[in-house]
C-alpha cells in the first residue's frame, strides 16, 4: 500500500525540564494517534531543549562561570540513548503504533551531541542521527557527529531519514541520503525562518522525496524564571515561531506552514509520487554523472582513542573504590 498518513508535530520545549517535556510530548503523542497517522516527525532538540537567547557566558577569547553553570544545567537535560528517556518515548510509539522521529539532547560522557532518533511501531529505537555541523555558536555546546550515524531506515512506511535544521545546506549529505533512496526526508529544525520553507521545497524537488519539516514553537514562559536570554523576560514573549511544513516530491507544499501556535500537521501522501517524480529527475541515478563528479563517504565511528583487545585485557589499569 503506498498511501500514508504522516504528521508534523509543532511544540516547544519545557526547558531544562526534561520529566514535564516528555509528558507533553505523551500528549502530542496521543492526540497524533488519534488521527491515524503512521509517522510523527518532532523539531529539533525537542527533548533536551533549545535555549535560544543564551550566551552560555562566553565571548571571543573568554568563558565566564555562569556560562559552565548554564552548560551543566543543559547538560543535565539531556539523555542517555539508550535510556530511560528513549525507553519512554518507545512506549509512546508502540502506544502510536507509529514510527516516531524526535530530536534530542544527546549525552555522551561530558560531551552533548543534537541527535534525532528513530523508533518504530513496536517502540524499538531503531537508531540516531547525530549533527554533522552544529550552527555558528551551537559549535561551544554541542559536538560533532560522524558519518556512522547518517542512517536511512527500510520501513513498512518508506525509507526514512533525517537531516537536522541546516545540515540541509550541505550538499554532500543531501546527495549521499538520495542515493540510499530516502523518500521520507526528516527534517527537524528550529529555523523559522521565510526562506526555510524555499529550502525545504527545494529538497524535496530536488531528490523527489518526501521533506516532513517539524520546527518549535516556544515562547519565553516554556523556559525557567533563571533564564537570562537576550529576548528579555516577558513570558509572551515568542522565542521560536515554527513554521512546521510538509512537502510533496514535486516541491509543492501539502501541509502547512503554521506559525505562532502548537500544532499537529496532518497530510496523506502516496509513496507512488516520489517514483512518479524521479521519471525526469533522479540525482542519485539517470540525472547523475559518475564519469564527472563522484563522492565518498566515510560511515566509519571516529574515536578520539582506541583500545586493542589485548590492552583492554592485560594492561588497563584498575580503579579500586573505597
Amino acid at each position: 500500500m503506498s498511501q500514508r498518513r504522516v504528521a508534523v508535530i509543532q511544540a516547544g520545549t519545557s526547558l531544562f525540564d526534561t520529566p514535564r517535556t516528555l509528558d507533553r510530548m505523551e500528549a502530542h503523542c496521543e492526540a497524533a494517534a488519534a488521527q491515524g497517522v503512521e509517522l510523527a516527525v518532532f523539531p529539533e532538540a525537542y527533548i533536551g531543549g533549545y535555549p535560544k537567547g543564551l550566551s552560555f557566558g562566553a565571548i571571543l577569547g573568554s568563558r565566564f562561570p555562569e556560562g559552565r553553570e548554564d552548560y551543566l544545567r543543559y547538560w543535565k537535560s539531556a539523555i542517555d540513548v539508550p535510556g530511560a528517556e528513549t525507553a519512554r518515548i518507545g512506549s509512546f510509539a508502540a502506544k502510536m503504533k507509529a514510527h516516531l522521529v524526535v530530536g534530542v539532547i544527546e549525552r555522551d560522557g561530558a560531551t552533548l551531541y543534537c541527535t534525532a532518533l528513530f523508533f518504530g511501531p513496536d517502540g524499538a529505537l531503531l537508531g540516531k542521527h547525530r549533527k554533522l555541523m552544529p550552527t555558528g555558536t551551537e559549535r561551544l555546546v554541542w559536538g560533532q557527529g560522524d558519518g556512522s550515524t547518517i542512517p536511512v531506515f527500510e520501513t513498512e512506511i518508506g525509507r526514512i531519514g533525517a537531516a537536522i535544521c541546516w545540515e540541509n545546506y550541505m550538499p554532500d549529505l543531501r546527495q549521499s541520503m538520495y542515493a540510499r533512496g530516502i523518500n521520507l526526508w526528516c527534517a527537524p529544525t528550529v529555523d523559522e525562518r521565510d526562506i526555510w520553507q524555499a529550502s525545504m521545497r527545494h529538497i524535496a524537488y530536488e531528490g523527489r522525496t518526501f521533506v516532513l519539516s517539524a520546527c518549535q514553537y516556544m515562547t519565553r514562559a516554556d523556559a525557567p524564571e533563571n533564564y537570562t536570554c537576550h529576548q528579555g523576560n516577558n513570558p509572551e514573549t515568542v522565542l521560536i515561531r515554527g513554521g512546521s511544513v510538509i512537502v510533496n516530491p514535486l516541491g509543492e507544499i501539502i501541509a502547512g506552514p503554521i506559525y505562532d501556535r502548537e500544532a499537529i500537521i496532518t497530510a496523506d501522501i502516496d509513496l507512488d509520487d516520489v517514483i512518479r517524480g524521479k521519471y525526469d529527475l533522479d540525482v542519485a541515478g539517470h540525472y547523475a554523472r559518475p564519469d564527472i563528479f563522484s563522492l565518498q563517504v566515510n560511515n566509519a565511528c571516529q574515536n578520539p582513542v582506541s583500545f586493542s583487545a589485548q590492552e583492554i585485557g592485560a594492561s588497563l589499569p584498575t580503579m579500586k573504590i573505597e
